[in-house]
């Protein structure tokens, strides 16, 4: 059965980033009104974010506050403002300090945006009487076990191997806390490294393609055996737009993957045959926080949400290198 989401209001916090842009124009192209939060910090350049949501600047379904998180009065102004309309549609909560690396060197941070914002938000929920909570978890949740793959969402997740990690096994036990006491009904999506077009400049696949691109060297961490179920964000936005839909339960956990994993050094090889140009390796340590292993189980997700992964990694990479050629040339005329 098909979803009317037309006239339906949806917060999507962090809706300047890679997957909150996609998200707000599939809500938009669906009916929906979208209300984007969004610090537009520096974590990476905020005219990237600023560029992402261009295309909706004038559209009249849409409104943008440039709104911290972990800030709660300037966060309650928004839902002063929607909350009746929210009360409809929902909260999509992506807003997130991300990454696993990083988060070792500013975990405080990473707390404070990760858990107390994901509070904020949940508290102004119950205020505001708004019935529906999705939330961006990770596949990070599952630690390194690579003797449980593939990973499904009823294993133990008691063991996060870095603050990132953390932080997001800790927003959604917070939320099935507020599900409980508050009729709050949640839905925790685990995303497993999600790719494409408008992809963060720090990710991967986007770092490899630019360094490759200009003959410079590559960082891989390890001997490349690593590997990583690589999701097409076309997948992703399926699988989030699926679970908005989703009520059959007041809290439910799904993985998000394209349930097939790709060492790093055949990555490498993909982005070579892409680009026609050969990759410099640095090889270096593994790194601490970083799992040998991403694998989903999403047999819940496609039985529950229809979820139905369509594209295979030999299919999007070409497609975010294509991309990216044009990125680079579009990226020059963006305000420094």
């Amino acid at each position: 059965m098909s979803y009317d989401y037309s006239g339906k209001t949806y917060l999507v916090t962090g809706g300047a980033g890679f997957i909150g842009s996609h998200l707000t124009r599939a809500l938009l192209d669906a009916g929906a009104h979208v209300v984007v939060v969004d610090e537009f910090n520096d974590f990476y350049d905020p005219a990237i974010k600023a560029h992402n949501l261009a295309p909706f600047a004038n559209h009249p379904r849409f409104r943008l506050y440039r709104q911290d998180i972990r800030e709660f009065v300037g966060l309650r102004d928004v839902f002063e403002h929607h909350g009746r309309g929210l009360q409809n549609g929902g909260i999509i909560h992506l807003a997130a300090r991300a990454g696993v690396r990083p988060s070792l060197k500013e975990p405080r941070i990473y707390l404070e945006t990760n858990v107390t914002g994901t509070l904020n938000l949940a508290e102004l929920a119950r205020e505001f009487q708004v019935k529906k909570f999705i939330f961006a978890s990770s596949s990070s949740v599952y630690g390194d076990n690579p003797q449980q793959v593939p990973f499904q969402e009823d294993q133990d997740i008691s063991k996060p191997i870095s603050p990132y990690a953390s932080t997001k096994a800790m927003g959604e036990s917070l939320l099935y806390t507020y599900s409980h006491l508050y009729a709050l009904q949640v839905v925790a999506l685990r995303f497993f490294t999600v790719y494409g077009p408008g992809q963060r400049p720090d990710l991967a696949i986007h770092k490899f393609t630019r360094l490759i691109d200009e003959g410079k060297p590559i960082p891989v961490f390890g001997d490349g055996s690593t590997r990583r179920d690589y999701t097409y964000v076309d997948d992703i936005i399926q699988g989030v737009m699926a679970a908005v839909a989703y009520e059959r339960s007041p809290y439910e956990i799904f993985n998000l993957g394209e349930s097939q994993t790709t060492d790093l050094s055949t990555l490498i090889a993909y982005l070579e045959g892409c680009l026609g140009k050969k990759a410099l390796i640095d090889r270096q340590p593994m790194q601490p926080g970083d799992v040998s292993i991403t694998y989903a189980n999403i047999d819940k997700a496609r039985l529950l949400l229809g979820y139905n992964p369509q594209t295979k990694i030999r299919e999007g990479l070409p497609r975010f290198v294509e991309w990216y050629l044009n990125w680079k040339e579009m990226r020059a005329l963006l305000p420094v």
